[in-house]
């Protein structure tokens, strides 16, 4: 049976109960962080406690807890449960409120809540092979910065892929790459690295950040700007990178092969050297040196 933490208390899942007058269950009005942990070390939870602020701050709610106490939190859940490497949600809503109203109730009690979960890594036929994606116009809204509960959009968009027996959705708005239903994409092209650039039009993911870091370390061309349609249907690869899938090539986009040649349709060269050096990262964050 899994524990999870639910506003101070820490109780069987099934136990767990959340007052139908919440807010983020009638509105979606809250935000939420995944951290991966691998050998029950928290991956970057530094950065995600920072994420974790910056979406509370821009819905305006102040943060419950504060981070010496996120950070005992996550170290008892991830203590308590069974698997060496898990997948912690940290879900904080703006909380229970009188009477249904969009305003923002005068006084708030955020509904805190924590579910670990195990860490469901990519296949590694998926590594080997590469995955399949499609492609939809971005209909999101214009704050994707913001790690929000409310993620309609993202599962339809996500169920588009699941459909087409696909593993992504890869948006486009005007014309312009913003990211995965639910993941970062970046492209490859001659040997170069291209990077959706930062801005509200997409979540920036902790694995985005970790990927540019390693690109720079390691020596790879790296370019941080707005990225055509065009340019990913003529990459030489494309890849989806999340904190649950890390790095993982997608060889195929609506039906046609990314790459030329006796490569098209194959996992590259470069995510070859990327996946390395992450595992490589890995392995030292796991050695507390990370």
């Amino acid at each position: 049976m899994s524990t999870c933490y639910l506003n101070g208390e820490f109780l069987p899942l099934e136990q767990a109960r959340v007052s139908p007058m919440d807010r983020g269950f009638l509105f979606g009005d809250g935000i939420y962080e995944v951290v991966p942990v691998y050998s029950r070390r928290p991956f970057r939870l530094e950065e995600h406690l920072a994420r974790l602020r910056r979406s509370l701050a821009a819905i305006r709610l102040a943060d419950p807890l504060g981070d010496a106490q996120w950070c005992a939190l996550v170290e008892r859940l991830v203590a308590q449960a069974e698997w060496e490497d898990q997948s912690v949600l940290l879900q904080v809503t703006r909380g229970p409120m009188a009477v249904r109203n969009h305003a923002f109730p005068a006084t708030v009690t955020p509904t805190v809540f924590c579910l670990v979960e195990p860490l469901s890594a990519p296949p590694a036929a998926q590594r080997e092979q590469g995955v399949a994606a499609i492609s939809a116009a971005d209909f999101r809204w214009l704050r994707c910065n913001v790690k929000s509960t409310s993620l309609l959009a993202n599962c339809l968009l996500r169920q588009m892929a699941m459909d087409a027996g696909c593993a992504e959705t890869i948006l486009f708005r005007d014309g312009i790459l913003t990211e995965g239903a639910a993941s970062n994409i970046f492209v490859v092209k001659d040997g170069a690295l291209l990077a959706p650039q930062r801005n509200h039009l997409m979540l920036t993911g902790i694995t985005y950040d970790v990927v540019l870091e390693l690109a720079a370390k390691h020596g790879l061309t790296t370019e941080v700007r707005d990225i055509a349609d065009a340019e990913v249907r003529a990459a030489d690869e494309l890849w989806l990178t999340s904190s649950t899938k890390e790095v993982l090539p997608i060889v195929m986009l609506d039906g046609q092969k990314i790459g030329a040649g006796r490569a098209a349709g194959k996992p590259g060269p470069v995510f070859a050297q990327m996946f390395g050096w992450y595992q490589d990262f890995k392995r030292e964050v796991m050695r507390g040196h990370g």
